[in-house]
């Protein structure tokens, strides 16, 4: 009822004729404008309410104009934000709504994303996360899109001469948001070539990490981002930012860790979200008209979320959804609930089933895991002011570097030991001269996984170097300026043989502890 009360009310004179006159300033008649929402409530350091109002986008002309503000006014009293007010505490009646109406960039045309100035997953304060798709950001913002994941280092942006970037993930990019003939947005397939491609260089990579530094410097706190790239001059904007509203008021003076006992088959993997795991029986819903049906206490699968899912959300034991990034609207609000989710699964609402017994795992590091069965958990938790200090400095061994991020509280004096080998196993996962010669690659297999693990390069060589060097990057990021020792590859040509397309190029060894391993290989 109030919701028609708004739209049904007419604009002041005055206020209206203010609001036209802005608009006939911009210079062009009928110029394509974004009608945005900023709440009162909205962006606050310890509640995000991410997507709660609503945006207008390639809105043309004056009546369109004037309808879309006072749609935005509605919008403070949706179901899904009235049900987002009551969850964090806050009176209806005092939260007010500004709408800001800002020039369209065409990104139909070109990129847009979602960017963060601290490690959404771990905290770590030197790192810029920014995701990238093709066309209108909404889909990034939303999780209907797996985007380009890529993460900078921030002390050396300052650098020139530097490419501090830890982090390049190529995204399956599989949609993107145009404007139609009449201007709506809509959600077309994208091409092959888009899908292979990186949505952003590495100079716009780094442009945009410059950018959030000099933000986050600006509001003197962790910031969250979205950015747009028009598709026809080519110019980076940022189109929003706002405070980071998890990590930056996480408790940092306790460090807790889990751990999975015997976990059962492996039934699916994503990106984490959170370092927790969670045990419990799985409830598939794929629609929010179907969220009475959701089971308390279960995990919630599902394509993707949006804000009309908080309610479940919030009721849920961890998220598991088909598509979306580390930004996406799944990923925030289930960090603000402190709920382990994993995103961008590819098919879990097709692999699982209702009422199946699962354990969702986030504490392997950037990859979550779906295992089948109720697994045991441990949860170990540490103080760190209650960590005695030693006469011998203490040292890691470190070889994951999707989990090196996580540890940059602990109070150790750098790396003792990183092994070539774990990150070529583990980033790399190909062997050196079947980058060389895919043409003596004979497994069809092993041929087409390194085709689509390679994509988005160049030549195949340089995907070994670059995965290679950005892997001990982000191992040696954590603890800078402090020292990383790191132990070159020592593998044996059995395990060489393991890695994708290594079977046509290793030697069968009696004894491959010596041999090739003890003569060349250390």
């Amino acid at each position: 009822r109030i919701r028609k009360l708004i739209l049904k009310g007419e604009w002041p004179d005055d206020t209206a004729e203010a609001i036209l006159a802005h608009y006939r300033a911009l210079g062009e008649t009928d110029m394509p404008v974004a009608v945005r929402s900023s709440a009162t409530a909205e962006d606050l350091p310890d509640a995000s309410f991410a997507g709660q109002q609503e945006t207008f986008l390639n809105v043309i002309g004056e009546d369109a104009l004037l309808d879309a503000c006072k749609r935005c006014y509605a919008s403070l009293f949706t179901d899904r934000a009235i049900s987002y007010r009551q969850i964090q505490g806050f009176a209806h009646d005092q939260v007010a709504l500004s709408v800001g109406v800002q020039q369209m960039v065409r990104a139909d045309i070109g990129g847009s994303g979602v960017m963060f100035s601290i490690d959404t997953e771990s905290g770590f304060p030197d790192a810029v996360l920014i995701n990238a798709a093709w066309g209108l950001g909404e889909n990034v913002v939303q999780g209907a899109v797996d985007p380009d994941e890529y993460q900078v280092f921030k002390p050396f942006l300052d650098n020139e001469s530097l490419t501090p970037i830890l982090e390049k993930r190529l995204g399956a990019k599989s949609i993107k948001m145009i404007h139609d003939r009449d201007g709506t947005p809509r959600n077309v397939p994208t091409s092959k070539a888009e899908q292979q491609s990186f949505v952003l260089s590495d100079d716009e990579i780094l442009t945009l990490a410059r950018q959030a530094k000099i933000i986050e410097d600006h509001y003197g706190l962790p910031m969250d981002m979205e950015w747009a790239r028009d598709g026809v001059t080519k110019t980076l904007y940022i189109v929003q930012a706002r405070p980071e509203t998890v990590q930056s008021r996480a408790d940092m003076g306790t460090l807790k860790s889990y751990a999975v006992k015997d976990p059962g088959e492996v039934l699916l993997t994503g990106l984490s979200v959170g370092s927790a795991a969670v045990a419990g029986r799985v409830s598939i819903i794929e629609s929010a008209g179907d969220i009475d049906r959701f089971i308390d206490g279960s995990v919630l699968v599902t394509g993707t979320t949006d804000p009309d899912w908080v309610p479940i959300m919030k009721r849920a034991a961890a998220i598991v959804t088909d598509h979306g990034g580390r930004t996406s609207h799944a990923a925030i609000v289930s960090r603000e609930l402190g709920l382990p989710a994993i995103v961008g699964c590819g098919d879990a609402t097709h692999v699982l089933h209702d009422e199946q017994d699962v354990t969702v795992s986030c504490a392997g590091g950037e990859d979550g895991v779906v295992t089948a069965g109720i697994s045991e958990i441990k949860i170990t938790e540490e103080t760190l002011e209650a960590l005695p200090e030693t006469k011998t400095d203490v040292m890691l061994n470190l070889a994951n570097p999707s989990a090196a991020l996580r540890w940059w509280r602990l109070p150790v004096e750098g790396v003792g030991l990183a092994r070539m080998e774990f990150v070529v196993n583990g980033a790399v996962r190909i062997h050196p001269m079947a980058l060389a010669h895919l043409d003596r690659v004979t497994n069809p297999d092993a041929r087409a996984e390194i085709e689509a693990l390679t994509a988005g390069y160049d030549t195949k060589p340089e995907y070994f170097v670059d995965r290679l060097a950005r892997g001990l990057s982000r191992i040696a990021a954590f603890c800078y300026p402090k020292p990383v020792i790191v132990r070159m590859s020592d593998f044996k040509t059995t395990e060489y043989a393991d890695l994708l397309g290594g079977r046509d190029f290793e030697p069968h060894e009696e004894n491959p502890m010596l041999g090739f391993r003890g003569a060349s290989r250390y």
